[in-house]
């Protein structure tokens, strides 16, 4: 039927004159162009009406400048970023929606922060936080909030640095105290009240050696190796257990330390903790090893601390040795001296050399104020000639415990400790007594131990060929 009605047509059209046929073609081809090629104005339409409601899209003009396009519930429109030049308020919106953010930029929604005005104080003597924040004009009632915030900020310490912010209407809204070079206290004032926090900054560790060789002292040596007091002191420490550094130390001894400085920002702020340490004492070689419980082992794994400490007293303040037997200055009489004698200042704290209980503490002629301490295995300690006693008869006290400050009373030309050590009654050399080891490291962790040991003393042997090799090439210069 179809065909019949288009074979009539192209009869009637073949019949009208040429000019007729020329007009009907060209009408017809417009009809089919415009009816296959859209008009901007609707290709626009479409692609805007497209677009997600509540979505912000950005497209650039003919020109350069940037054109936000906005959509709500009915229609689309498009407002210029900044303004437009004449000519480019003529120029056609072209939108290329696929190019366009699928996000919104919350930093255009985003109000800026307002700017604070900091002011710094630093903390005199006599100081408290109202006295400073009077001086800065705040009230007692900023003073009792902030105070309140953080317990902190009751005590400060001469010579630290505050620093307080306020805003455009004057009001306290933060406040900065560095409690140490890596800790710092922050209160701030958030949702009507002020509420503190801390914040620490990373710090940097790196491993460092030191090497000493002993000509005058041990303590003499150490600074000469680049160590400061507390490393020195840490190091006696470490060895106390096997080493009285009081009267042991001689010309010759020696000690390899491998140890942390620690830096923040690439800035050195001071030395961390001794990793391994080596002390060669009167040519006997002791090796101490830290794990992560922070204790110090031999390589094989056995505890450095002991049941007691070779010298109860600081290392730095000794005069005399063992003896047998010796000149009594007072009595003026040979007799035995059975212990040892630290010379110290007046007033140097004496620890106890082991846990145990107080079986004396009191004054007579002869001893001074004096201290007896019974502990384990029959082991008795005693400790003369205090200028002051700290413990009571019957208390219990812990190795390294102080129990009185070193004197000149009872039979006692100047001040010293005399310290004695007694097994089953008997006198021994405290110096060179056999002693029971601590426990050694938990066999859960004896592997992990001997692997970080192994590697630890390879450090100590490489440390020692480096500094041999730099003293050969230093005596061929």
């Amino acid at each position: 039927m179809s065909s019949i009605y288009l074979k009539n047509i192209q009869k009637l059209y073949l019949s009208l004159p040429k000019q007729h046929q020329i007009i009907i073609t060209v009408i017809t081809g417009l009809l089919l162009l415009s009816l296959l090629v859209p008009s901007e104005k609707a290709t626009a339409s479409r692609q805007t009406n497209s677009l997600e409601i509540g979505k912000r899209y950005q497209v650039t003009t003919q020109g350069t400048e940037l054109v936000e396009i906005s959509k709500s519930n009915d229609n689309a429109s498009a407002i210029p970023a900044q303004e437009t030049t004449e000519a480019n308020t003529q120029d056609l919106i072209a939108l290329d929606v696929k190019d366009a953010p699928t996000e919104i930029d919350q930093s255009l929604l985003e109000s800026p922060e307002p700017e604070l005005d900091w002011q710094t104080a630093k903390v005199k003597s006599g100081d408290s936080l109202a006295k400073i924040f009077k001086r800065l004009g705040y009230s007692a009632r900023t003073t009792h909030d902030v105070g309140k915030a953080s317990k902190q900020l009751k005590k400060l310490n001469v010579g630290d640095t505050l620093r307080i912010a306020k805003d455009a209407d004057g009001k306290l809204v933060a406040l900065e105290y560095p409690l140490t070079r890596i800790k710092t206290l922050h209160v701030d004032f958030i949702d009507g009240e002020y509420k503190e926090h801390f914040t620490e900054k990373t710090v940097e560790t790196r491993e460092t050696f030191a090497h000493g060789m002993i000509n005058s002292s041990f303590w003499n040596a150490g600074i000469a190796a680049g160590l400061d007091d507390s490393q020195i002191i840490s190091l006696a420490n470490i060895f106390g257990w096997d080493i009285d550094f009081a009267l042991d130390i001689r010309k010759g001894d020696s000690f390899h330390v491998v140890y942390e400085n620690r830096y923040i920002d690439g800035e050195y702020i001071g030395p961390g903790k001794i990793l391994a340490a080596e002390f060669v004492n009167q040519n006997e070689e002791f090796k101490a090893i830290r794990f992560s419980d922070d204790e110090y082992y031999t390589p094989d794994g056995k505890s450095m601390r002991k049941a007691f400490l070779r010298a109860p007293v600081n290392f730095r303040y000794i005069s005399s040795n063992f003896k047998p037997r010796r000149f009594h200055p007072i009595q003026k009489r040979w007799k035995a001296h059975n212990g040892t004698d630290y010379r110290a200042d007046t007033g140097t704290p004496v620890v106890a050399a082991g846990n145990g209980k107080v079986t004396h503490s009191t004054y007579n002629k002869y001893n001074g104020n004096y201290v007896f301490i019974q502990h384990g295995d029959g082991i008795v300690t005693k400790y003369l000639h205090f200028s002051k006693r700290a413990v009571k008869k019957g208390q219990r006290v812990k190795q390294g415990q102080v129990i009185g400050y070193v004197g000149s009373t009872g039979m006692s030309q100047a001040p010293h400790l005399h310290y004695e050590f007694l097994v089953n009654g008997v006198h021994r050399n405290p110096r060179t007594v056999k002693l029971p080891d601590a426990q050694p490291i938990a066999k859960k962790y004896k592997q992990e131990f001997l692997t970080l040991a192994n590697q630890r003393v390879k450090e100590l042997n490489g440390s020692k060929k480096a500094l041999l090799a730099m003293q050969t090439n230093d005596n061929d210069g």
